[in-house]
């Protein structure tokens, strides 16, 4: 029949390991295995900024901090240029991290692993859900199976979840630069009109380098690698920038069912990436610490749906709503002109675009007030 696991974990990214380290801290006896069809340490197309609210979930889990971000600088600042121009420079209230996922993916699963997860670098091709137990390729069984295998999902796609909608994925590119043209220890947003909603990015590292990228929307039209370049480089022509590569980020406006049956979905294959920023990394390690505590419990899909969705559900409807609004650029300008001129606003803007965030009462009116000024 097979091996049994109590839970099998496919991917050992952010989501993996926080699944994994969730597992075992809910339950240090379980039998957890994580499969990935890549040898770590390895490379993953990100921007690679790791927000304080992920760094509150991983030391929950029991992950050093110290150890996870060495050889990275703080990130205090935060620099917002809107599509229209308008500027939003200030000091943000907790301190980020930019770590090249080559080292944190391969830190954070080291973790995991000393916490007693096994690793083991196989591919899954087949996933058949049953009333008691979860097959794998045939003949690896498992009590719950988490699906924390990226945009790509093999999971997903087995379980024959349909593919996200028009409107809702975003295709980036990225690569590295040296740092030395942009501030240190500030992130750069910088927006454009153009091709909206789209924007470009520096990610300063702390070790002479910076993570450079652009992103948009897909509307429905192909984008060729060479205009993703071209429009990265009318948006930041200091960035003399190598080793790009592009990648596709399902977007939490167009966010799938998360539980089926005794198979989970976590971090960005259940398309939990933020629909204003492309952050995925806080989505990533909650939603797996949480798929991973469900997964040794009672009704491990109902503990999961219900504790992500108390977590996480009025958040992503506010940023469902804020998606919306942002189809119209102006938006984007009254929200980053009022940043500029608040520090409370400018936390509000952060808060959802980078942590759980929400709406609020102040942060509203005065975007609406800055709608009427020039």
């Amino acid at each position: 029949m097979g091996e049994l696991w109590d839970v099998v974990v496919v991917g050992g990214g952010p989501a993996g390991s926080a699944a994994a380290l969730g597992a075992l801290r809910a339950r240090p006896d379980a039998r957890v295995l994580i499969l990935d069809s890549a040898s770590f340490p390895r490379d993953k197309v990100c921007g690679d900024g790791i927000a304080p609210h992920a760094v509150d979930v991983l030391t929950e889990l029991g992950v050093d901090p110290a150890a996870l971000f060495a050889g990275s600088a703080p990130i205090i600042r935060l620099r917002l240029h809107s599509p229209g121009g308008r500027l939003a420079a200030r000091a943000t209230a907790r301190p980020g991290y930019v770590v090249p996922r080559a080292l944190f993916d391969h830190r954070l699963l080291t973790t995991a692993l000393s916490a007693g997860a096994v690793l083991r670098r196989s591919p899954v091709r087949t996933v058949s859900v049953g009333a008691d137990e979860v097959v794998l390729d045939g003949d690896l069984r498992a009590r719950v199976v988490i699906g924390a295998d990226g945009s790509e999902s093999v999971v997903r796609r087995c379980l024959g979840v349909a593919a996200p909608r028009l409107g809702t994925v975003a295709l980036a590119i990225r690569g590295y630069a040296p740092a030395a043209p942009w501030p240190a220890a500030e992130q750069l947003l910088t927006m454009t009109a153009a091709h909206w909603p789209a924007y470009a990015w520096v990610f300063p590292i702390g070790d002479g380098r910076a993570n450079v990228g652009y992103g948009e929307l897909l509307r429905g039209n192909p984008i060729s690698r060479a205009q993703l370049v071209d429009r990265l480089h009318q948006l930041l022509p200091a960035a003399a920038v190598s080793g790009l590569r592009a990648h596709r980020l399902p977007l939490s406006t167009g966010r799938p069912q998360v539980e089926h049956g005794r198979v989970l979905l976590a971090g960005d294959a259940a398309a939990l990436i933020n629909p204003i920023t492309g952050e995925g990394i806080f989505y990533a390690v909650l939603s797996g610490s949480l798929a991973g505590a469900a997964a040794v419990g009672a009704a491990p899909g109902n503990s999961y749906r219900r504790a992500l969705a108390e977590r996480l559900g009025r958040h992503l409807r506010h940023t469902d709503v804020l998606a919306r609004l942002g189809r119209w650029p102006f938006v984007l300008d009254a929200a980053i002109g009022a940043a500029g001129r608040s520090q409370r606003v400018f936390d509000s803007v952060v808060e959802l675009g980078l942590g759980d965030g929400r709406l609020d009462v102040p942060a509203v009116g005065a975007v609406l007030r800055s709608l009427t000024r020039k």
